[in-house]
């Protein structure tokens, strides 16, 4: 199957009672046993698996090229996962701009279980000379958020090969529409299912898939039924909804943030255009190498201070001043601000998910707030 069928039937499971088209929402948190003991409907309790939760992960593998898929409440707890899956002391490589939310949740979550470093994963010799005896995982963002930085994941896969360790790329902004880790050598690929996958801002979800069913995919497959942090069947039900459209809304998104990405980076009154689809991006290369297109996420510097950057972000009319990104709707974000006084974004930079809008109406609509 190509990427539309797979998203639209991959999820699907036909109602063998009602011969319903699409497939109902079990809520049911256990299951009966048959004579013998066993569980004749292949479902025991919904903690352990449920069946929509099960259509939701058939059908992330298939888009990510996956052998196998694990669902959860959020994309932290799926990035949990993996950590919790590896032995106390060992090390982990990660990008220098990670994800604040991520960065917390190894920084204080796993502070004296995991030893941490973060560098510039652009670079590859930084990479190499970082690798330590006990480093178990690189972990992979790009492009990256909000400076939309973009890593090799295939060269960074060759070293890590090299070195017997796992990688696991955050792929949340590309999606599989426009990159696919675990062919280009990622062992894990994640996603905070709550942006994009879900694509209308009303569903939480986090996944990982796996490129094989090994030692470590056993363990975080334990870890998602011990711990629990699971979707609910009807949060799964909506996240294949929204994936359902993925392939089409991906190309919508991409297409205004290229026009919006070329309109700011000829703007008098914009400093800088974070957008891998800029031929001036100095990730541009290895983008157009890795990636189909270049997603629907940008950022820019605005010439003046954080004070200046928020009062463009409340002086636009079509796009939400709000966390968060993926959704139909276009958001505006002062990223600093959110992430605390330890953030290293810059104050004057301003994170846009574009949406599906006209696109002549964003334009007008950044034009005007940056000239008040």
């Amino acid at each position: 199957m190509k990427l539309e069928t797979i998203a639209i039937h991959a999820g699907n499971q036909l109602d063998e009672t009602t011969k319903a088209v699409i497939q109902p929402i079990t809520l049911s948190t256990t299951f009966e046993r048959g004579e013998d003991g066993n569980y004749p409907g292949g479902f025991i309790y919904t903690r352990s698996a449920n069946p929509n939760r099960t259509s939701l992960e058939n059908v992330l593998a298939q888009l990510e090229g996956g052998a196998d898929a694990t669902a959860f409440s959020s994309g932290s707890a799926a990035a949990a996962a993996v950590f919790q899956s590896l032995a106390p002391g060992s090390h982990i490589i990660a990008p220098d701009d990670m994800y604040h939310g991520l960065r917390n949740l190894i920084n204080q979550v796993y502070r004296g279980i995991l030893e941490i470093t973060y560098i510039n994963l652009s670079d590859i010799v930084l990479l190499k000379s970082a690798i330590r005896s006990n480093t178990k995982l690189i972990w992979i963002e790009t492009p990256s958020n909000p400076l939309l930085k973009i890593s090799d994941i295939q060269a960074i896969a060759s070293i890590s090969k090299e070195n017997n360790i796992t990688v696991c790329c955050d792929n949340t902004f590309a999606t599989p529409v426009f990159q696919n880790p675990l062919r280009l050598g990622a062992d894990l690929v994640m996603h905070s299912s709550t942006k994009y996958l879900g694509g209308h801002s009303d569903v939480m979800g986090g996944a990982l898939i796996t490129r094989e069913k090994n030692l470590l995919w056993e363990r975080v497959r334990q870890i998602q039924g011990l711990a629990g942090a699971v979707p609910a069947p009807f949060d799964c039900y909506l996240t294949v909804r929204g994936i359902k459209t993925l392939p089409y809304r991906m190309r919508g998104h991409a297409e205004n943030a290229r026009k919006l990405a070329n309109f700011l980076n000829s703007h008098p009154k914009v400093e800088n255009v974070f957008y891998p689809g800029l031929a001036t991006h100095s990730g541009y290369e290895t983008a157009k190498k890795q990636m189909k297109d270049f997603g629907g996420m940008l950022s820019f510097l605005v010439k003046g201070d954080a004070k200046k950057a928020l009062k463009i972000a409340n002086a636009t009319q079509f796009f939400t001043q709000a966390t968060s990104l993926g959704g139909v709707e276009s958001l505006i974000e002062h990223r600093a601000s959110v992430e605390g006084p330890d953030t290293k974004t810059p104050q004057n930079l301003l994170r846009i998910s574009v949406g599906l809008e006209n696109i002549e109406d964003l334009i007008l609509d950044i034009d005007q707030a940056l000239s008040l």
